[in-house]
């Protein structure tokens, strides 16, 4: 690394990572925090409060193999910025992450999988866990749940040399900014939202008669209410499903955001019967949800799952309706931090001057298991 530079940003960490560089990512914030999210493949080492004692003997406490480029992490990048001053005294290679995690919230990357007739691209917010796509077959494509800005969308569309046809999404979002609007305006192309929602700009509707084709492939719209009332899944036929916030690989969506209790049931039903609806999909059909709850590698590998392996790893999907409900009002995790603020920014599409950073802070939390 550069020794006159002490940080580092976080799409050069992120490329660094991408590429496989040998970089050792040292976490030095509290448990609480490092718990709630944290860089893939990164170390840590429980040194925030000693750090700000001025304790850099803490830092003696791990090993760092030598010569390793390393990075310091806090949550703003205040704290690792002290540790990376001590590590270079100690003769370390060290640089602090800018911004610490809440820049890190925006890092993405990529895994492929082709099929017969298309290939979809999973666009994976590691910092986040949400996970968008891009579907495509003979050069058009299709973006669903855009929640990265429209650059990172360009740079994966010209490098696949793709044509964007449309840009969709599931449902509106509670955990992030949804990017859709933009996007659909950067490559001038129909935005599709479900409906009914409360959406505060031009739109196309999406309706169970809705269908989407691509190249050779068609997307057939199943309206899967519950974790919203508006939230669709898009099913390309023996192939794959994108789920939204209804199905993930190891839960399913909560019902209660923006709900009363009375609400609330009410949703959870509609999602059990939008579940068995799902579940009456062919089992080898592939499930792509829009987050997951831990951190993304930098591997490649898809997140996904089966309808087959969601049935059988999934308890609540082999529950009564009642049994359902109950049990799924009982595991309601806390709220998403910030929620009702991202929900009325989604709505109105207008946040270009917003610090996205500290309105999209945490971990998301729209999964049940």
């Amino acid at each position: 690394m550069d020794k006159t530079k002490t940080t580092v940003d976080a799409e050069t960490l992120r490329t660094w990572l991408e590429n496989n560089e040998p970089v050792f990512v040292l976490d030095i914030r509290p448990p609480s925090q490092r718990e709630e999210w944290q860089i893939p493949g990164s170390h840590y080492l429980d040194a925030y409060k000693r750090l700000n004692e001025g304790d850099m003997s803490v830092l003696d406490e791990i090993e760092i193999p030598d010569n390793a480029k390393v990075v310091t992490v806090c949550a703003a990048g205040r704290t690792s910025q002290i540790a990376s001053d001590a590590l270079n005294e100690k003769g370390f290679d060290a640089v602090s992450l800018e911004g610490g995690m809440k820049a890190w919230s925006k890092a993405w990357n990529v895994a492929h999988k082709q099929f017969p007739d298309f290939e979809i691209l999973q666009v994976r917010r590691t910092g986040k866990g949400c996970l968008s796509y891009i579907i495509f077959s003979n050069n058009e494509a299709i973006i669903i749940d855009a929640s990265l800005p429209e650059e990172v969308y360009e740079e994966l569309i010209h490098q696949h040399e793709l044509s964007v046809k449309y840009v969709i999404e599931t449902h509106i979002h509670a955990d992030h900014l949804s990017r859709s609007k933009q996007v659909a305006d950067f490559f001038k192309t129909p935005l599709f939202l479900p409906i009914p929602n409360k959406v505060q700009f031009g739109h196309k509707p999406v309706t169970e008669d809705t269908s989407f084709t691509v190249g050779a492939v068609t997307l057939k719209s199943l309206a899967t209410p519950g974790h919203t009332l508006e939230s669709y899944s898009y099913y390309i036929e023996n192939n794959i499903l994108v789920t939204g916030d209804t199905l993930f690989t190891n839960g399913v969506g909560r019902p209660d955001l923006k709900a009363d209790p009375e609400q609330s049931r009410i949703k959870a039903g509609l999602l059990y019967h939008s579940l068995i609806k799902i579940a009456s999909l062919p089992d080898n059909v592939l499930i792509f949800p829009a987050h997951t709850n831990k951190p993304v590698e930098f591997d490649g590998m898809l997140i996904s799952s089966t309808i087959g392996e969601a049935k059988k790893n999934i308890p609540l999907l082999n529950s009564s309706e009642n049994d359902f409900i109950n049990a799924l009002l009982a595991k309601i995790p806390p709220t998403p931090a910030n929620y009702l603020s991202i929900v009325e920014k989604n709505l109105t599409g207008i946040f270009s001057e917003l610090d996205s950073a500290d309105l999209e802070a945490g971990a998301n939390r729209c999964a049940i298991s």
